[in-house]
């Protein structure tokens, strides 16, 4: 019995198939009911006592090998019928439509991506903040507006915990622990107190920035709004800066740029005055440097901050803020292109 166990071995070494059905018939001659390795299974009641052993260890070896053999031939058609016919099983019957980046995130990363080159690093904060780096870091007094519940989100059990207003907390937890040269910029989602509506909304994104070293000037900031204009909008955009109130800038100015929808002709769009408003930005208050540790007799800086959803309907004509937040797939493949 070993000598024939043994030529098996070898057959089932050099087994071979062309197709599923040479591959079934080697199935059947070896392991079916009838096939030659049960027959041998049958035949090991017959063999001497002494020789049990051996041959039952053998019987295991050709049975295992032929199982294995058999197997591996029967994976490798399966791999050929799938590479030849080109089909991935796992996909679904129905076509997968592909998704696009939100409106929001194309232009925020748009504006990452100007400020970056100009050697803007970027920051970020928690949303959930304290008064003082919301507040009162930031030069806002005891009475401010903001500060009242028509405004702010406030959490109700703890009452100097709110929802940021702005991402101006970013900045003064930075301040607080870095030292000049400063130069970040810090995108998030903001919050406040307000009706929505199509031109607002309680929650909204903003993208602020912040420098700060050695003799900072206005004229410094001028030019990076200049520049920032030009690539957001075009090369022929113009700027214009008109005198403003901030807490944390003075001086503070509101920057507008020349209506891209008629180039400054005058339209609907920008109320016939050939401007829109985009921005607010300004020098650092001394105060905000020495509340949070830095000495304004050495250093000075300039502070910027934008809404995301502001710039993303000047470049994309989007006239109701709810449609940022609706999730609605129409308006959403609108924007397949734009990145």
């Amino acid at each position: 019995m070993i000598a024939k166990i043994e030529q098996l071995l070898q057959e089932v070494a050099a087994l071979h198939a062309s197709n599923a059905e040479e591959l079934e018939a080697l199935r059947i001659k070896y392991l079916s009911k009838k096939g030659a390795i049960n027959d041998l299974m049958a035949d090991f009641r017959n063999v001497p006592a002494e020789l049990k052993k051996e041959v039952g260890m053998k019987l295991n070896e050709l049975k295992n090998k032929a199982q294995e053999t058999i197997s591996a031939l029967k994976e490798q058609f399966e791999c050929q019928n799938n590479d030849s016919e080109g089909l991935d099983l796992t996909r679904t019957a129905s076509a997968v439509k592909l998704g696009t980046r939100h409106p929001l995130s194309i232009v925020r990363n748009e504006i990452i991506d100007i400020f970056a080159r100009l050697g803007f690093s970027i920051a970020e904060g928690p949303e959930i903040e304290d008064d003082w780096h919301v507040f009162s870091a930031l030069n806002f007094a005891e009475d401010h507006p903001a500060r009242d519940m028509q405004d702010t989100f406030f959490i109700e059990s703890h009452p100097d915990v709110v929802l940021r207003t702005h991402t101006s907390s970013v900045q003064s937890r930075v301040m607080e622990t870095s030292q000049p040269p400063i130069r970040i910029i810090c995108p998030g989602r903001v919050y406040r107190n307000e009706a929505i509506s199509y031109r607002a909304h309680c929650f909204f994104h903003q993208v602020e920035a912040l420098y700060i070293d050695k003799n900072v000037s206005f004229t410094d900031l001028k030019q990076v709004l200049l520049l920032f204009a030009k690539e957001m909008f075009g090369a022929d955009t113009k700027i214009r800066l008109r005198p403003s109130y901030f807490p944390f800038t003075e001086p503070s100015a509101e920057m507008d740029i020349s209506c891209n929808i008629c180039g400054g002709k005058g339209c609907p769009f920008c109320k016939h005055t050939g401007w829109v408003e985009i921005l607010g930005c300004g020098m650092v208050d001394p105060n905000v440097l020495d509340s949070n540790g830095i000495d304004s007799k050495i250093y000075s800086g300039y502070a910027l901050g934008m809404g995301v959803e502001r710039i993303t309907n000047l470049k994309y004509q989007v006239k109701d803020l709810r449609m940022f937040s609706e999730n609605d797939t129409r308006f959403l493949k609108e924007f397949e292109a734009a990145y």
